[in-house]
C-alpha cells in the first residue's frame, strides 16, 4: 500500500491562545503569555510531540481597541519575539521557532542580522514570518501619523524580501578559513556586496555574520488577499493562512500552489498550513461543553472590539440585533479578515451581536472532539488537497496543549499521519524544503 501522506504542525503561540476567554479557563495559566517558565515547559512539550514549529506571531502595538475591550485582553502584553526565541533556542534541541518580522516598521538589515543570529543560535531552526502589519496603530509608534497604504506595504515587502535573502547571501559559505596558522580568518573574494538601490529601500551590505545553517531561515507568510497571495506564491515556503471550512482551504491551496509552476517553484516546496483552533475531549459532547464553557469567558466589551478590529471600523455603534450594514467605509486594515467576517455574517446570517460573541472567542476553523474524530477531520484536509498540516490554536493552556500534544499526536501518529521522531535536525529538515543556493556564489 501507498505510504500514507504525513502532515506538517505547527503551534501557533502568541498570545498563547487567540481565544479571548483563554485566560480565565479553570486550570489555566492567566500569565502564560508573558512567563518565561511557562512559555520553556511548552515549548519543550511541543518538541516531545515532535511539532515542526513554535510560531510567535508579533504586534508593534497594543491591540487599537477601547481600554473597556483592552483591560480584559491576555494579549496586551508578550515578549519580543527574538529575545525568546533565542531563549528557548537554549532549552529545546530541535522544534523550529518562527518569529513575525513587519517590512513595514523595521529595516532589511535588522531583520537580516537577527534571523541570521537565531539561526546560528539554534543550529538551523528559525524561521521568518514575513508581515506588513495590519495595525493602523503600530504607524504611530513609529513616527508616522497614519498608516502605510496596503498595496505599499505590500511593493515594499516584496523588495524587503530581495533585500534581506541577498544580505543573508553576503558570505559564501566556505568564506570563513579561520586559518590560525597564515592568520587568514575570510576570503575576501567570497564576500559580496550587495549595494542594492530600489524604489523603496538603499542597502550597502554585505551583512556582517555568516551565511546562516539553512542558507536561508524559512520564509513564512500569512497574506490571504491577492497581494498576499502573490507574494507568497513568489517568496513563501509557509503559508499560514485562515480559511474556514474545506472548500476555503481547497480553493486557497489550489490557487496558491497553482501559481508556482510559471514561478518555475515545486508545488512540494510551498506548505500550506491553515490555523486550526482544537478542543479535545473524551467525548465529542465532553469537547463541546470545553468550548461552551470558554465561549462564555469572553466579554461582550471584548467581542466587539474584536469584530471592529476585523472590520477595520467601530463596529459598536451598529444596531447590534441587525444585521451587518451592507455600506461598510473603506479602509486601510487588512482585506482578508474584512472578507471573512462578511462571508461569515452572509452565511450565518448572523446579527452583529451574534458576529461579536463569534469574533472575541474564536471566529476560524474549530476541530471540536475526540482524538480520533479530529484526527478524521485532519486527514480529510490532508487528503482532499485542502492543506499540508495545520498551524494549531489551542483553546487554553496548560491543558488544551496537553491534550493535543499528549493525545491527539499519539493518534496521528497510529495513522502514520505524523512523525515519531525528528528525522533531521533543521526546520527546513521537518518540511521537507531544500537549502537555498547562494545567489552570489552558487555551488558548482
Amino acid at each position: 500500500m501507498p505510504m500514507s501522506k504525513q502532515m506538517h504542525l505547527g503551534a501557533f503561540m502568541r498570545p498563547v491562545s487567540l481565544h479571548t476567554g483563554a485566560w480565565r479557563y479553570p486550570g489555566a495559566a492567566p500569565d502564560a503569555n508573558f512567563s518565561f517558565p511557562h512559555l520553556k515547559r511548552f515549548a519543550q512539550t511541543l518538541e516531545a510531540a515532535k511539532f515542526d514549529a513554535f510560531f510567535m506571531a508579533d504586534h508593534l502595538a497594543v491591540l487599537n481597541m477601547p481600554v473597556e475591550a483592552l483591560k480584559r485582553s491576555h494579549t496586551v502584553t508578550s515578549f519580543e519575539p527574538f529575545t525568546l526565541l533565542s531563549a528557548l533556542a537554549a532549552v529545546t534541541e530541535r522544534i523550529g521557532l518562527v518569529a513575525t518580522a513587519s517590512t513595514t516598521f523595521d529595516a532589511p538589515y535588522h531583520i537580516a542580522r537577527r534571523f541570521a543570529s537565531l539561526d546560528h543560535i539554534s543550529e538551523g531552526r528559525a524561521g521568518w514570518n514575513i508581515v506588513t502589519t495590519s495595525n493602523p496603530d503600530a504607524a504611530l509608534n513609529f513616527g508616522l501619523d497614519e498608516h502605510v497604504e496596503h498595496g505599499e506595504r505590500y511593493r515594499r515587502a516584496r523588495e524587503f524580501f530581495d533585500v534581506v535573502t541577498g544580505l543573508w547571501d553576503s558570505f559564501a559559505d566556505d568564506a570563513f578559513l579561520r586559518d590560525q596558522q597564515s592568520g587568514l580568518f575570510f576570503d575576501p573574494e567570497r564576500m559580496h556586496v550587495l549595494d542594492h538601490q530600489g524604489p523603496s529601500l538603499t542597502v550597502r551590505g554585505p551583512l556582517n555574520i555568516a551565511r546562516p545553517p539553512q542558507g536561508w531561515p524559512v520564509i513564512v507568510q500569512a497574506g490571504q488577499s491577492e497581494p498576499g497571495r502573490q507574494l507568497a506564491a513568489e517568496t513563501a515556503e509557509v503559508i499560514f493562512a485562515a480559511p474556514r471550512d474545506l472548500a476555503g482551504g481547497q480553493e486557497l491551496y489550489a490557487d496558491i500552489k497553482g501559481r508556482l509552476g510559471a514561478l518555475g517553484r515545486s508545488r512540494d516546496h510551498l506548505k500550506i498550513l491553515p490555523a486550526a483552533f482544537i478542543v479535545i475531549g473524551d467525548t465529542i459532547e465532553e469537547a463541546r461543553e470545553k468550548r461552551a464553557l470558554l465561549d462564555s469567558l469572553v466579554h461582550f466589551e471584548s467581542g466587539i472590539a474584536s469584530l471592529s478590529i476585523a472590520l477595520g471600523l467601530d463596529a459598536s455603534h451598529f444596531p447590534l440585533d441587525a444585521p451587518l450594514p451592507r455600506d461598510l467605509a473603506d479602509t486601510n486594515a487588512s482585506k482578508t479578515g474584512r472578507q471573512q467576517v462578511l462571508r461569515l455574517a452572509e452565511t450565518e446570517k448572523l446579527t452583529v451581536r451574534q458576529l461579536a460573541q463569534r469574533y472575541g472567542g474564536y471566529s476560524g476553523l474549530a476541530f471540536v472532539g475526540t482524538p480520533e474524530s479530529v484526527a478524521d477531520e485532519m486527514e480529510t484536509w490532508i487528503d482532499s488537497e485542502g492543506s499540508d498540516g495545520f498551524n494549531v490554536v489551542f483553546p487554553y493552556l496548560p491543558q488544551g496543549l496537553d491534550d493535543v500534544a499528549q493525545r491527539l499526536v499519539p493518534a496521528l501518529q497510529r495513522r502514520g499521519r505524523f512523525r515519531r521522531e525528528y528525522e533531521g535536525t533543521t526546520l527546513r529538515d521537518h518540511l521537507g524544503l531544500p537549502r537555498p543556493d547562494n545567489r552570489f556564489f552558487p555551488e558548482a
